[in-house]
C-alpha cells in the first residue's frame, strides 16, 4: 500500500512528488506544503490523500491499520513541531481538520476546528494561554461546530442558545460574553447533544479526531458537493483530501484577529488587495456571515464610508506582512491568490492559498493586466479565462438612466443585476425556477445546503455576511449577482414577509438587484446591453491569433446575425427555414401547402411563399455579406405546422376555400405516431420536391441580387437535412443544382455556392464515404445525432438524465457536453470517411455542443474545420477554439 499521509510545516521537507501533486493530496494540502516550503508562517500539519478517501468510500467506510498507524506518527510531527501533546491535560495541542479536493469548492465539504478540547483539556488551554474567556469561546464553537459536522445535529439549536443567552445578559455581539458566560453556555450545549443522542459529546481527543477526519470523507458525497460538482463538471471520482493542521487562534483578545484576503480585487480585477477581517475572532465567522466583517484595507474602508477601522489601521505590522505574503505568493503562483490567515498575539500565519474565484469581468482584466506585467505568457492568459464564465458578460445590465426604487443596500458581493420574484427557501427557488419563473433567493445568510437554489435563482440577496461569505463566493463562481449583508433586510420565515427598510414586501413581491453597486429596488429596473470593448477585446484578438477553427453562429434572423456578428462570428453555420415558416403572417400559405392535395394547388401555395422566403434570405444575406451561410432546407414532421383547435381549422377554411371536414382528413392523414423518426429532413424534399425546389430558388434569387448590389457576395451553403443514403443526397443535389443554374440564366449573373448535408443519422455516419462523392460539406447535426446514436428523445430526457449523471452512468448531460466516447466515435469516423473521398470536403459542428468547450475541444481533436453556436456564445467558442488549439 503506498503513503496515504504526507507532512508539512516545521522541519517536514519530502521530496516526495506526491507530496505537492493535487490529484493526491488536493489542493488545499498541496499548496499548504508549497507556503511552508518556501518558508512562510504555516501551521504544521499533515495530509491525508484523496485515494484514501476513494478507498475509505468504496469499502463501506472503514480505517486501514496502515492508516491510523500512519496519522498516529504524523500527529507526533505536529506535537514536536509546536512543543505540545494532543490530549494533554496541562497544555493541550488543538488541531483544524479541513477538507481539500483537487479543485476548489467553497464551503461544500466539512470542516471542524478547535478540535481536541473536552472538559479537561479546556482547563488546560485556560491556564496555558492565560486567558479562561478565550478557552471557553473556543471548546462552545467547537462542541457547536462538531455535533453539526460530525453528529448531525441541527446547528440552529446552538445557534438559538446563543441568542438566548446573549439577550439574557444584556449583550449585543458575541465579544462581550465573558469567560462564565461561556462556560454555562458549554454546559447548555453538551445538555443540547445529550438530550438528541441519549450519550455525552465524546471527550476522548482520538475518537473526535477519526470523527472529523470521517465526517470530512463523508462530505465528498454530500447532496451539496454532488450538486456543485455537476453545476461545475467535476469528477465525482476524485475524492477529498483531508488537512490535519495545528491550531492557531485569532480569537485570543484584541491583538488577535481572522481574515480572509485576495491579492486583486475578484469582482473588478483591480490590483488591489481585496478583503475582510475581524477581530478576535476565528476563520468560519468570517465565511460563514456569523458575524458582518471590517475592510482589509483604509481605501476600500473609506470608499465603503465605513467607521470600524480597517486590519492596514488597526494592526500596521501584522497588514505589512501579510501584504509582503500577496507579492511572493501572486510571483510563486503567478495568480491572484485567495488567501487566509489568523494573527494569533500579533504573529501572522497562513492558513490556506488557492487561484481565487472571480468573476468573468476580473478574469479578463487578471488575464491581460498579469500578460502587460510579464507574470504571465498570452498563451497563458487565453487559457486562463473560463469560456463559459463569458456568459457573465454577455447579457444586459441595468439601465443607468431608468428609475430606482431603491429600498436598501448590502455589500456588492457578485456584480450584474437581476429582478425577480421573492423566494425564502432554496427548494421553492429551484421549484418556481423549473416552471420558468425569474426568483431571485432571499436568506438570512446562504449555506451550503442552499447550492440547488442559488443555481435556480437569477440573483442572490443576504442579510448577513460579507463578500467572501458563502453566498459572495458561489455566487461569483455561478455569475449571479449577489448583494450580502444587507443589514436592513429582516425576513419572518413564519408569515413569509420581509422588510427591508421601513418598507414590508412578501415572497413573490418584484424586486431587482444591482451586484455592482449593493442596492435592492422595488419592482422591476430595465437592461441595456453590454458593451464588449476594453479587455474583453485584447482577449478574444488573442485567442484570435491562436485558433484553428472558424467560429460560425446559428442564426435565421438579421438581428441575429448582426449580434452575432459583434460577437465575432465568421459566417452562419446553420440557418433553420422551418422558423421562417411559423411566421404568423404565412402559416395560413404554409398549411395550404402541406394540406393540398396535388402539385398544382401545393405550388400555388408555393408561389406566395417564395417572395418571403426570398426576403428572408436576402436580409441574412445583407448582414453576413462576404461570409459563408448556410442554409438548412426544411427540417421538422409537418404536422408540426397544422391547426390543432376549431376555431384554427375554422379560420384556415375561410382563407383557402377549403372545407373544414377536408382539412380535418387531411390531418389525420399526416399524423404521426414517431414524428422524430418520420416524414421529414429530406424524405419532404423527395416526396414532394417542389418545397426544396421553391427554397433553393428562393435562396439563389436573393444571393444573386445581393451579390448585385456591388458589395461583397454572400457564399450560400445549402445543406439538405436528415440524410442517409446517398441517393438521397444525390437526387436532391441534382434539384438544387438545376435550380440554381435556371435562376442564373434569368439573373444573367453566377454566385458560388456548395451543397451538402447534415450528418445525423448513424447510417451517415458510417456511410461518409459515399455520401462524400456527392456531399461538398458536412455539418454535423449533433442535437439529433446524440438522440438517434442514444436512443433518447432530447425533449424527454429531463425526467431520468439527471439520476444517469448523478450515478455516472453519464459523465455529464449527452444533450449539453458531446458523449465523445458514443456519438463522438460518429463523428469521428465520418470525419475520416469523408475525407478518404473528399480530401477538401469541409467539416463543421451545428449542434448546440458548438458553444460547449468540452465539446470543441472534442472537434479540435479530430480536425473540424468550424463549429457554429447561439450567438451569444460566438465569444465562448472562440476562447474555447483557442485554447483546444493551444492544448
Amino acid at each position: 500500500m503506498s503513503k496515504q499521509v504526507y507532512l508539512f510545516g516545521g522541519t517536514a521537507r519530502s521530496q516526495d512528488p506526491r507530496s505537492r501533486d493535487k490529484t493526491i493530496v488536493g489542493g488545499k494540502g498541496a499548496n499548504l506544503a508549497e507556503m511552508a516550503g518556501i518558508g512562510l508562517p504555516v501551521p504544521p500539519g499533515f495530509t491525508i490523500t484523496t485515494e484514501e478517501c476513494v478507498r475509505y468510500l468504496a469499502e463501506g467506510g472503514e480505517f486501514s491499520d496502515e492508516l491510523k498507524a500512519e496519522v498516529a506518527a504524523a500527529l507526533v510531527h505536529i506535537e514536536t513541531t509546536v512543543g505540545k501533546k494532543f490530549g494533554d491535560a496541562a497544555d493541550p495541542l488543538l488541531v483544524s481538520v479541513r477538507s481539500g479536493a483537487r479543485v476548489s469548492m467553497p464551503g461544500m465539504m466539512d470542516t471542524v476546528l478547535n478540535l481536541g478540547l473536552n472538559d479537561v483539556t479546556v482547563q488546560g488551554l485556560a491556564t496555558s494561554s492565560g486567558d479562561a474567556r478565550f478557552a471557553w469561546d473556543s471548546y462552545r464553537r467547537f462542541i457547536q461546530m462538531y455535533s453539526d459536522v460530525v453528529l448531525g445535529l441541527d446547528h440552529h439549536q446552538f445557534e438559538d442558545a446563543l441568542e438566548i443567552a446573549k439577550e439574557d445578559s444584556g449583550y449585543y455581539a458575541d465579544v462581550e460574553m465573558q469567560a462564565e458566560d461561556w462556560q454555562v453556555l458549554v454546559g447548555q450545549y453538551n445538555g443540547i447533544v445529550e438530550a438528541a443522542l441519549g450519550h455525552p459529546f465524546p471527550q476522548d481527543v482520538h475518537e473526535q479526531l477519526w470523527g472529523a477526519i470521517r465526517a470530512v470523507f463523508d462530505s465528498w458525497d454530500s447532496d451539496r458537493a454532488k450538486v456543485y460538482r455537476r453545476l461545475n463538471d467535476i469528477s465525482g471520482d476524485w475524492g477529498t483530501a483531508v488537512n490535519v493542521q495545528a491550531m492557531v487562534f485569532g480569537n485570543m483578545g484584541d491583538t488577535s484577529a481572522t481574515g480572509v484576503a485576495f491579492t486583486r480585487d475578484p469582482a473588478t480585477g483591480e490590483k488591489a488587495y481585496y478583503g475582510e477581517w475581524l477581530v478576535n475572532a476565528q476563520g468560519e465567522d468570517v465565511v460563514a456571515g456569523i458575524r458582518t466583517p471590517q475592510y482589509l484595507t483604509k481605501a476600500s474602508r473609506e470608499r465603503a464610508g465605513a467607521k470600524p477601522l480597517s486590519m492596514e489601521e488597526a494592526m500596521p505590522a501584522a497588514f505589512g506582512e501579510l501584504a509582503a505574503v500577496f507579492e511572493l505568493l501572486e510571483q510563486q503562483y503567478r495568480d491572484m491568490q485567495d488567501i487566509e490567515f489568523t494573527v494569533e498575539r500579533g504573529h501572522l500565519w497562513m492558513l490556506q492559498t488557492r487561484s481565487g474565484k472571480r468573476t468573468a469581468k476580473a478574469a479578463l482584466k487578471m488575464a491581460v493586466d498579469m500578460t502587460h506585467e510579464g507574470l504571465i505568457d498570452e498563451r497563458t492568459a487565453i487559457c486562463r479565462v473560463d469560456p463559459m464564465a463569458l456568459d457573465q458578460l454577455l447579457h444586459p445590465t441595468l439601465d443607468p438612466e431608468a428609475a430606482r426604487d431603491v429600498l436598501g443596500k448590502g455589500l456588492p458581493a457578485s456584480p450584474g443585476a437581476a429582478s425577480g420574484a421573492i423566494v425564502l427557501d432554496a427548494d421553492l427557488a429551484e421549484k418556481l425556477a423549473e416552471r420558468g419563473d425569474a426568483v431571485i433567493l432571499v436568506r438570512v445568510e446562504t449555506s451550503p445546503e442552499d447550492i440547488h437554489g442559488m443555481h435556480a435563482a437569477k440573483g442572490i440577496l443576504t442579510a448577513r455576511g460579507g463578500m467572501t461569505s458563502h453566498a459572495a463566493v458561489v455566487a461569483r463562481g455561478m455569475g449571479r449577482p449577489c448583494v450580502s449583508g444587507a443589514s436592513s433586510v429582516s425576513i419572518d420565515m413564519a408569515s413569509r414577509t420581509l422588510k427591508i427598510g421601513n418598507r414590508a414586501l412578501k415572497e413573490g413581491d418584484l424586486i431587482t438587484l444591482d451586484g455592482s453597486t449593493g442596492e435592492i429596488m422595488a419592482g422591476y429596473v430595465p437592461t441595456i446591453e453590454p458593451e464588449l470593448v476594453g479587455d474583453f477585446g485584447v482577449l478574444m484578438g488573442w485567442a484570435d491569433r491562436h485558433r484553428r477553427m472558424k467560429v460560425r453562429t446559428n442564426a435565421e434572423t438579421p438581428a441575429d446575425c448582426r449580434t452575432a456578428r459583434q460577437f465575432g462570428a465568421e459566417g452562419v453555420g446553420l440557418c433553420r427555414t422551418e422558423h421562417m415558416f411559423f411566421d404568423a403572417a404565412r402559416i395560413a400559405s404554409v398549411r395550404q401547402m402541406i394540406l393540398a392535395e396535388d402539385d398544382g394547388n401545393r405550388r400555388a401555395a408555393l408561389a406566395k411563399l417564395l417572395p418571403e422566403q426570398r426576403a428572408d434570405f436576402h436580409a441574412i444575406f445583407e448582414v453576413m455579406a462576404g461570409l459563408p451561410v448556410t442554409v438548412r432546407l426544411l427540417d421538422p414532421p409537418l404536422h408540426e405546422f397544422l391547426p390543432h383547435a376549431d376555431a384554427e381549422f375554422a379560420e384556415l377554411s375561410e382563407t383557402i376555400g377549403i372545407g373544414v371536414d377536408t382539412l380535418k382528413r387531411r390531418a389525420a392523414e399526416l399524423h404521426e405516431f414517431n414524428p422524430m423518426l418520420g416524414h421529414r429532413g429530406c424524405r419532404l424534399g423527395i416526396t414532394f420536391p417542389e418545397i426544396y425546389e421553391m427554397q433553393a430558388r428562393a435562396l439563389f434569387e436573393a444571393a444573386c441580387d445581393v451579390a448585385a448590389q456591388g458589395g461583397e457576395a454572400p457564399v450560400p451553403e445549402v445543406m439538405v437535412p436528415l440524410v442517409a443514403t446517398r441517393k438521397e443526397l444525390a437526387i436532391l443535389k441534382a434539384l438544387i443544382d438545376r435550380t440554381a443554374e435556371a435562376v442564373f440564366s434569368e439573373k444573367g449573373a453566377r454566385v458560388a455556392y456548395h451543397v451538402g448535408t447534415m450528418i445525423e443519422l448513424p447510417r451517415a455516419a458510417l456511410m461518409a464515404g459515399e455520401i462524400a462523392e456527392v456531399g461538398e460539406f458536412f455539418s454535423f447535426g449533433t442535437n439529433d445525432l446524440t438522440q438517434t446514436t442514444l436512443g433518447v428523445s432530447r425533449d424527454d430526457a429531463a425526467r431520468f438524465l439527471g439520476p444517469y449523471v448523478e450515478q455516472g452512468i453519464f459523465p455529464r448531460d449527452p444533450f449539453v457536453s458531446l458523449d465523445i466516447e458514443g456519438v463522438g466515435q460518429l463523428v469521428e469516423m465520418a470525419v475520416e470517411r469523408g475525407r478518404a473521398t473528399r480530401p477538401d470536403i469541409k467539416l463543421g459542428i451545428c449542434g448546440e455542443h458548438g458553444g460547449d468547450p468540452a465539446s470543441i475541444a472534442f472537434c479540435e481533436k479530430v480536425g473540424l474545420d468550424y463549429v457554429s453556436a447561439s450567438p451569444y456564445r460566438v465569444p465562448i467558442a472562440r476562447l474555447a477554439a483557442a485554447q483546444a488549439a493551444l492544448a
